[in-house]
């Protein structure tokens, strides 16, 4: 989730703390019509375990199963892409903001050569399927093993104008 309202991201300036640091919130959930073949699939197996055993056997893979589904699938949506304090934070990495380089916007379409065959093995990479584009940041900091960050948004527009606006980048871009 966003601190703004659904679909009012691009519109809406850039929320600033008081020391003027830009500040972003997003939680890569998963949407709920990918949450329907996971159920069914574990309402399937557990019928499937009931239809073979009487008793309290028949509605224990029902207890267990559709729970233990529902559980993986919240906490594949967890993961909070979030700017604040100075700081880039993708999952449970952070990344200073003063090291942060050139930032791309890749689309959905082109995220495959990003993530495939161009994709640098020491990269930090945070990809979730049901987001489509992907925002591609590269660290400067020469302590850093990782080039650059990969990582999914839903709102990469505003993700890579935070970046770029930071302090760091400011000194890289054309022009700046």
């Amino acid at each position: 989730m966003t601190d703004t309202p659904r679909g009012a991201a691009a519109q809406a300036p850039a929320e600033r703390t008081p020391a003027g640091t830009p500040v972003h919130r997003e939680r890569l959930y998963v949407t709920w019509y990918w949450w329907l073949l996971p159920m069914l699939a574990g309402g399937l197996l557990a019928a499937e375990v009931h239809l073979g055993y009487p008793g309290v056997r028949a509605w224990l893979p029902y207890v267990l199963l559709l729970p233990l589904t529902a559980v993986l699938i919240w906490r594949a949506g967890r993961m909070p892409v979030r700017i604040e304090g100075g700081e880039l934070h993708v999952g449970t990495a952070h990344l200073p903001l003063e090291f942060v380089g050139e930032v791309q916007v890749i689309g959905a379409k082109d995220k495959r050569k990003v993530l495939g065959p161009h994709l640098d093995p020491a990269a930090h990479v945070l990809h979730r399927g049901w987001v489509g584009p992907v925002v591609r940041a590269r660290v400067t900091d020469p302590a850093d093993p990782h080039p650059y960050w990969v990582f999914s948004t839903r709102h990469p527009e505003r993700v890579a104008e935070l970046l770029r606006d930071s302090e760091g980048c400011s000194q890289l871009r054309p022009g700046g």
